[in-house]
């Protein structure tokens, strides 16, 4: 049994990912709607969900079938697999400077790799059984991982960017307004504006949540009514928060206030190229959505891509 330790996050980024992230946006700005792909093709029979940018102008998606690790540039549209997978999925995974935190999906567990050699720094099983260990975001001291079968947060330590001993999982029980329910339950995750605290979309439900990292508990987010249909991957940058609509092919933008309690509906962006985008990512005036595909039958020769949508 894991032992659950506190942590309390904090709203000042680390400086090497501060330096990253201000390098990313000076060359994306340069970004113009004739500059880059709008579309990148990936490998046949990948099966992508989790996607992000950087460090540099790379994507990097997961795959679903087999777990290998996928880096495209952005300028070119050229990919290769940096990491071969373990045979269990790979769904939504974030990067630091040099690693890549995966989501293992049924497997129930995630694994640390290194984005220059595609090796597995560290392996932590968070649980067995009824699990899916969905999507992961990463704040300045941990990285947070969803499971839409479990009402809980998994959560690694990451005391100046070193990784944990599994012994230091986080095992952080939802409560509050978070009912489980029948279904996909917990999804997509981020942070609050603010840094204090964590947003989740719980899927079946169509609500977005505000957690306390340290105690577990969930407030709704008031959203003035607008339901989060087929919430998947999110993202907040500033006060917008990118909220993807699966099913629906579509983005759906709001503006928070500070702390994450409250927002109203900006726009909602789509495109006649998403198929069931999944997660989201932004590079410049981009958002990059994997096109998952559910609704058409995976075969290994089945095409996949992902897509640029102009905010």
């Amino acid at each position: 049994m894991f032992r659950r330790r506190t942590l309390l996050t904090a709203a000042v980024a680390l400086p090497t990912a501060l330096a990253t992230s201000n390098a990313l946006a000076g060359a994306a700005s340069a970004d113009t709607s004739n500059a880059f792909p709008t579309e990148l093709p990936l490998p046949d029979g990948f099966r992508p969900e989790g996607i992000d940018i950087g460090p540099g102008p790379f994507a990097y998606f997961g795959s679903l079938a087999d777990g290998r690790i996928f880096r495209v540039n952005l300028f070119t549209g050229a990919g290769t697999v940096i990491s071969p997978g373990p045979g269990t999925p790979s769904v939504g995974l974030k990067t630091d400077s040099h690693r890549a935190f995966v989501s293992g999906g049924t497997a129930g567990d995630a694994r640390v790799v290194d984005l220059r050699s595609g090796a597995v720094l560290a392996h932590y099983q968070f649980a067995t059984g009824d699990t899916f260990i969905n999507d992961v975001t990463l704040t300045p001291n941990a990285a947070w991982f969803t499971d839409s079968r479990r009402a809980f947060l998994y959560g690694l330590p990451l005391r100046h960017g070193r990784l944990p001993d599994p012994a230091d999982v986080i095992n952080l029980p939802l409560s509050g307004d978070f009912v489980l329910a029948d279904g996909f339950n917990t999804n997509g995750i981020t942070r609050t504006p603010d840094g204090r605290a964590l947003l989740i979309v719980q899927s079946n439900k169509a609500t977005i949540f505000r957690v306390n990292p340290r105690t577990g508990v969930a407030t709704t987010v008031d959203l003035g009514g607008e339901p989060a249909t087929n919430g998947d991957g999110i993202l907040i940058d500033g006060r917008t928060f990118y909220v993807v609509q699966n099913q629906l092919n579509r983005i759906a933008v709001f503006r928070l206030n500070s702390s994450g309690t409250q927002g109203s509906l900006v726009t909602r962006l789509t495109d006649p190229r998403l198929d069931v985008p999944t997660t989201v990512a932004k590079f410049g005036n981009r958002l990059y959505l994997p096109n998952a595909r559910f609704s058409t039958p995976p075969t290994p020769t089945t095409t996949y891509s992902a897509i640029a949508v102009h905010t």
